[in-house]
C-alpha cells in the first residue's frame, strides 16, 4: 500500500501529538504555583514576598479583620482543605479557629509560622499563664524569623525552589531592616515625655519593647478581654495627669472606648486627639502600600511619631504612603 508523503507527516503529526501533549502537562503540573491560604494579612504577605511567581496566596482575614474574634466560614474551610500549604500565626491569636486548625493539620499540611520563635524574646500573655503575647509582627526584628521560618516551609513544600525562596526572603529582609533603621531614627525624635502609646487593646507592646514607648491599651492582649469601666477611669486620670495629648484608634477595633477616654478627658478639662488610626491586627486596603507588612509597619511609624511630637516625612519611608496622611 502506497502512503503519500502527507499522509506519512499526518501519522508523524499523531504519533508525536500525544507525547508532546502529554510532556506539556507535565511541565504544567510541574510548574504549577503552590496553593497557599494563609489566616492573617500579615503572614500572606510574607508568603507572597518569599515565594514570588512560584506561589498563589489566599489570606482569610482581609483589612479591617480581627483575628482574635475570627471563626472560619464555610468557603474558607474548602479553601483550607483544597490549599498545599496552610500557614496560620498561632500563640493564640487564631483563637476561635484553633481546634479546627489542629484537626486539619492531622490530615494536611498545616504550620504554625510564629511558634518558631524562641520563648525567651516572647511577652508572657495578661490573661493565660501558658500563652504568649501573638502580636509580633509590631517589632521587625521579631518578623524577621517569621518570615526565614516561612522561607524553610515553603521549601520543605517545593524543593525545586528553595534557591529562588532563599534569595527572596534575603531581599525581602533587607527591606525590613530598611524599616527598622527608619523606625529607630524616626521614634528617636519623639520627646522623651511624649513616648506613651495609648491604644484600644495591648497589641503593640513588642513595638514599646523594641522602640523605648510605653504602651498603654484599653483592653488586654485579645480584644475579647473586657474593656471595664474601672480601665477606662484609671486611663482617663493618667490622660490628665501626664498631660497626653494623643491617643490612637485601630483599624480592626471599634473606636468606642477610645471616644470614651477622650469625653472623659474633657470632662476633667483636659483635651486629647485621635492621633492617628493604626494598623495592629490587620494591615491597609488590599492593592494599597499600606496592605503589605512594609506599608503597615511604614504607616504605624510615621503616624504616631508624628502625632507625639516628631518631624516625620510626609508619606513615610520611602515616600508611599496614603492612609491618613
Amino acid at each position: 500500500m502506497r502512503v503519500s508523503l502527507n499522509g506519512l507527516m499526518r501519522l508523524a503529526l499523531l504519533l508525536v501529538l500525544p507525547l508532546t501533549l502529554a510532556f506539556a502537562a507535565g511541565r504544567a503540573v510541574a510548574e504549577a504555583p503552590l496553593k497557599i491560604v494563609a489566616t492573617t494579612g500579615m503572614i500572606a504577605d510574607a508568603a507572597r514576598q518569599v515565594g514570588g511567581d512560584a506561589v498563589e496566596v489566599r489570606a482569610l482575614m482581609g483589612p479591617g479583620v480581627d483575628p482574635h474574634a475570627y471563626r472560619q466560614t464555610r468557603s474558607d474551610i474548602v479553601a483550607m482543605t483544597r490549599a498545599d500549604l496552610v500557614l496560620y500565626h498561632g500563640l493564640y491569636l487564631e483563637a476561635q479557629m484553633e481546634s479546627f486548625l489542629h484537626d486539619l493539620s492531622r490530615k494536611r499540611n498545616v504550620v504554625a509560622v510564629a511558634e518558631g520563635l524562641s520563648k525567651d524574646v516572647l511577652r508572657a500573655h495578661d490573661d493565660y499563664e501558658d500563652k504568649f503575647d501573638p502580636h509580633v509582627w509590631m517589632t521587625p526584628n521579631l518578623w524577621k524569623q517569621v518570615v526565614m521560618d516561612i522561607a524553610a516551609v515553603l521549601s520543605e513544600a517545593r524543593p525545586a525552589e528553595a534557591q529562588t525562596f532563599a534569595a527572596n526572603a534575603q531581599a525581602h529582609l533587607a527591606d525590613l531592616d530598611r524599616l527598622v533603621a527608619y523606625a529607630d531614627t524616626t521614634l528617636a525624635t519623639v520627646p522623651e515625655n511624649n513616648r506613651v502609646l495609648v491604644t484600644a487593646h495591648d497589641a503593640f507592646g513588642y513595638f514599646g519593647r523594641d522602640f523605648g514607648f510605653e504602651v498603654l491599651g484599653i483592653q488586654g492582649i485579645s480584644t475579647q478581654s473586657e474593656a471595664g469601666l474601672n480601665r477606662i477611669g484609671e486611663l482617663v486620670d493618667l490622660l490628665v495627669e501626664r498631660k497626653i495629648s494623643a491617643v490612637f484608634v485601630e483599624s480592626s477595633v471599634s473606636d468606642r472606648s477610645m471616644r470614651a477616654l477622650i469625653e472623659g478627658a474633657a470632662a476633667q478639662g483636659h483635651e486629647v486627639q485621635i492621633g492617628g488610626e493604626l494598623f495592629s491586627d490587620a494591615m491597609g486596603a488590599d492593592g494599597s502600600y499600606e496592605g503589605t507588612y512594609l506599608g503597615m509597619l511604614d504607616h504605624n511609624v510615621t503616624t504616631i511619631a508624628g502625632a507625639l511630637g516628631a518631624d516625620v516625612p510626609e508619606r513615610g519611608m520611602d515616600g508611599k504612603l496614603s492612609a491618613g496622611l
